[in-house]
């Protein structure tokens, strides 16, 4: 019998095999696929004090240089024959896709899709440093300073690594710290718990193109190792629900990603064509099975709203679990059954409050919770909210789950609450101008525009750049 995948931490270019490990399963039946080498936080704090050598084996490279060889890993791992571990097993692009869908429930159309977003951004990392720099010359990156617009400019790193504790929702998500090996900075991994595949197979796809493997660094650990590397790192990325974000929240080491509550918004002027924009509301809804941070959770409209919510109920209500294979799947099982379950339990609770009603429910033949021999699955669900202050309003699930308010356009800026993304649908040009204003919305989108359209030389959430690089005043005298 063949044994079983082991992956290894990577302690900044050595593979260390751990009496402790993870078992990875198949979300459909707990099958065993893979177990992963656990550490304690002593050992990632221990290895936390070399990170001068891991940043000294990027800094032989100039940015150039990285560029083209995230170029090289981009095709690596879209279509390449990786190392899976370190007991000689390997994984093409097709076992990739098996296995990701088995653990995470993503259907392997969606992994796909997920692994054609990490492609292209590293195939066009040029671009991506374009869009984070401004236009930067990223030789400057390389000497230290240089000059820009005519006048003298010094960049300096903020700190020796970034540090990474991921989600195991979506792949694409690890496309978010990619422009950090082309900007000189190892990467200290903490990978979800059913999500190992993404990061280790961009690992390895970064080492078969040539970037050193000191800068790499993957840790399977517990609670304690994460606070490890999010405080030890020096610059951080941390991805979780509210309560996980909110504790870091104040510390400008951690840039936080949470949840996004992103929204679509129909002004007055636009609100009488609504009909146009059903289809833009589903796949704002349901893209990658409704799982990003960009994935539209309010509908926020001056009329209309019971209407509205019933003509996208209609359309995405009738969607079913289909098999994982099924180029046409829609819908992403659940890993976790308790994160199912609660997500379940948490809008039928909220459904006894006065205010509010599920719209789906008359479109879908049988229950939101579907658990068969496929996995556990929700269907999609639309909820009308009489207002923003009920609990159902403004609320984000890892399926497709959306609510629809009606709010007066003078309310709107006050009342929808914060947004990662909002899609405004109106010409208005004086409501226009206040929404640019707005301090709480971080990527507008005029126009019909899905709220999970990204455009890699317009970071939606936090400037990479600004984040692992600071300016410094320089003279030089005679």
């Amino acid at each position: 019998m063949e044994k079983l995948p082991h992956i290894p931490a990577l302690r900044l270019g050595k593979t260390y095999e751990s009496l402790n490990k993870l078992d990875v399963n198949r979300h459909a039946d707990g099958q065993v696929l893979a177990r992963v080498s656990t550490v304690n936080a002593g050992i990632i704090r221990k290895d936390l004090r070399k990170l001068d050598a891991a940043r000294a084996a990027l800094k032989k490279f100039t940015v150039a240089e990285l560029i083209e060889i995230s170029a090289k890993a981009g095709e690596e791992f879209l279509n390449g024959t990786l190392p899976l571990g370190d007991q000689g097993h390997t994984q093409s692009a097709d076992d990739y896709v098996r296995t990701l869908s088995s653990t995470s429930g993503l259907p392997h159309n969606m992994v796909r899709m997920n692994m054609g977003k990490i492609h292209y951004a590293l195939t066009h990392m040029q671009t991506v440093l374009d869009g984070l720099t401004r236009g930067l010359d990223l030789t400057i990156i390389d000497k230290g300073m240089g000059t820009q617009g005519g006048a003298r400019c010094c960049f300096f790193p903020a700190a020796k690594s970034l540090g990474l504790v991921m989600p195991s929702n979506s792949p694409a998500v690890n496309s978010l710290w990619l422009p950090a090996i082309p900007l000189k900075y190892p990467v200290i991994i903490k990978p979800g718990r059913e999500e190992p595949w993404t990061p280790y197979r961009l690992i390895q796809a970064f080492i078969a193109a040539g970037a050193p493997a000191e800068a790499f660094g993957f840790y399977a650990t517990d609670h304690e190792g994460a606070g490890e590397i999010l405080n030890k790192s020096g610059r951080a990325l941390i991805f979780g629900d509210k309560n996980t974000t909110d504790q870091y929240a104040n510390n400008p080491a951690v840039q936080c990603h949470g949840p996004g509550f992103s929204k679509i918004l129909i002004g007055d002027d636009e609100i009488e064509n609504w009909r146009d924009y059903i289809d833009l509301m589903d796949i704002s809804a349901t893209a990658n099975g409704g799982r990003s941070c960009i994935n539209a959770s309010a509908i926020v409209v001056p009329k209309y709203g019971r209407e509205i919510a019933d003509a996208l109920a209609k359309k995405i209500g009738p969607i079913a679990p289909t098999a994982a294979d099924d180029a046409n799947a829609r819908l992403s099982g659940f890993a976790n059954p308790k994160m199912a379950e609660w997500i379940d339990s948490s809008i039928e609770s909220g459904l006894t409050e006065p205010g509010a009603e599920d719209m789906t429910a008359k479109y879908r033949d049988g229950a939101r919770k579907v658990d068969d021999e496929r996995g556990l699955f929700l269907r999609p669900t639309v909820i009308y909210c009489e207002s923003t202050s009920h609990t159902l309003y403004n609320r984000e699930f890892l399926f497709p789950y959306i609510s629809v308010v009606e709010v007066p356009q003078s309310e709107m800026l006050e009342k929808m609450g914060p947004s990662l993304v909002l899609s405004a649908i109106t010409k208005d040009e004086a409501f226009r101008a206040e929404l640019l204003e707005a301090d709480t919305i971080d990527r507008l989108n005029f126009g019909a525009v899905p709220t999970n359209k990204i455009s890699w030389d317009q970071p939606h959430e936090g400037n990479m750049f600004e984040f692992l690089y600071r300016r410094r005043a320089l003279e030089i005298g005679d």
